[in-house]
């Protein structure tokens, strides 16, 4: 197959973390300054789209660049890029790797060789382009949101396990690295609020778009109402609408009362009149990156109030529209198969907001 179009990983790319963490000042501050000017680590699980070339020979035929750059939260790259070079409060580690690989936003599996296999299987049984049920092995997605089938299924059991060895051992190269990395960079700033006090948030960031694609790659088809993004953000503490506890088994992974203030800081930094373009818990909870930092929060709450530390770990899940500008979602609505051009105009403008907004918080907090 052709992949000309399309954006790859050259072959036997292996980041490092230095290449995915971004912070102010990096030519003439340390990392280990960086973290201690900040409270904020802001974590980028689905930013990546170009995809490694070792998996180019199992992509299908049909797959294009915009299929490809929309089955991403791309947009979230280039702004928090932006926003870790002009706030010195936060440190960013931004996933190199696309959610194709393997979605670090979902509990990594037990078998990932496994969950793969069971995956395509059952998108095979269902054909191409038809809703399918990965419930249980939606780690590794061989389809998009849409159903387009984004991988070529090989017909054999050796084609088959040539595959699956190819994703497993890719992940190392970029998503590995990126989990390792987010990992720890949060012991960096557990450590560092057990010695010394204060807050620490850990921030995972996202984008949706309100549509999905059709085959000639137009981005709108509506999404169920339910699944819709208000106009500006939403952020989830695994709590209910005022980010409340919801279940005594899933707790907030972010104290309610700060969550609360961290949305109203959001309405002051995006500047938004409507209250309702900013949500909580609406329509997603949150997902692994903020479970999984919210259990380990947990787990040492009487270490970190002895300290006077407070924890805490938030998703924010913004509409893609808002992200990319009206001019960019209009292009989008259209069919094509290549992607926008991104606005810096634009991307500062976000970058900028979004360092109001905690700011706002910041003093909210005080």
């Amino acid at each position: 197959m052709s992949t000309n179009s399309l954006d790859l990983i050259p072959a036997g790319t292996v980041f490092t973390a230095e290449q995915i963490t971004h912070y102010a000042n990096s030519d003439s501050r340390s990392l280990d300054e960086a973290i201690a000017d900040a409270d904020l680590l802001v974590a980028t699980p689905h930013s990546g789209a170009a995809i490694p070339e070792e998996l180019a020979e199992f992509l299908s035929p049909a797959l294009t660049r915009r299929l490809q750059y929309d089955f991403s939260d791309v947009a979230t790259a280039s702004i928090v890029r932006r926003w870790a070079e002009i706030d010195p409060r936060i440190v960013a580690v931004i996933n190199p790797h696309p959610r194709l690989i393997r979605d670090p936003n979902r509990k990594k599996p037990d078998d990932v060789r496994a969950d793969l296999a069971a995956a395509i299987e059952r998108v095979r049984e269902a054909g191409a382009w038809q809703k399918v049920d990965l419930t249980g092995v939606d780690a590794i997605r061989p389809v998009t949101f849409s159903f387009f089938p984004i991988l070529e299924i090989p017909e054999t059991d050796e084609g088959l396990q040539r595959l699956v060895d190819a994703f497993a051992d890719t992940a190392e190269q970029g998503l590995g690295v990126y989990e390792r990395t987010r990992e720890e960079l949060t012991d960096r700033f557990i450590a560092q609020g057990l010695e010394r006090g204060g807050s620490f948030t850990r921030l995972s960031f996202h984008d949706t778009m309100n549509t999905t694609t059709t085959r000639e790659g137009a981005v709108n088809v509506a999404r169920a109402e339910a699944d819709r993004l208000p106009a500006v953000v939403a952020l989830s503490n695994r709590g209910d609408h005022d980010g409340e506890e919801r279940d005594p088994e899933d707790r907030p992974t972010m104290d309610p009362a700060a969550l609360r203030a961290l949305a109203a800081a959001h309405r002051e930094g995006f500047e938004v009149a409507d209250p309702a373009a900013v949500l909580l818990n609406q329509p997603y909870l949150g997902s692994e990156e903020i479970r999984a930092a919210g259990a380990r929060f947990g787990a040492m709450r009487a270490e970190a109030k002895a300290a006077n530390f407070t924890p805490g770990a938030v998703q924010a899940e913004f509409l893609r529209e808002f992200l990319l500008g009206p001019a960019a979602a209009a292009e989008l609505q259209e069919p094509g198969t290549d992607w926008i051009e991104e606005d810096p105009a634009h991307i500062d403008a976000i970058a900028q907001a979004c360092k109001r907004a905690w700011d706002a918080f910041r003093t909210a907090s005080a």
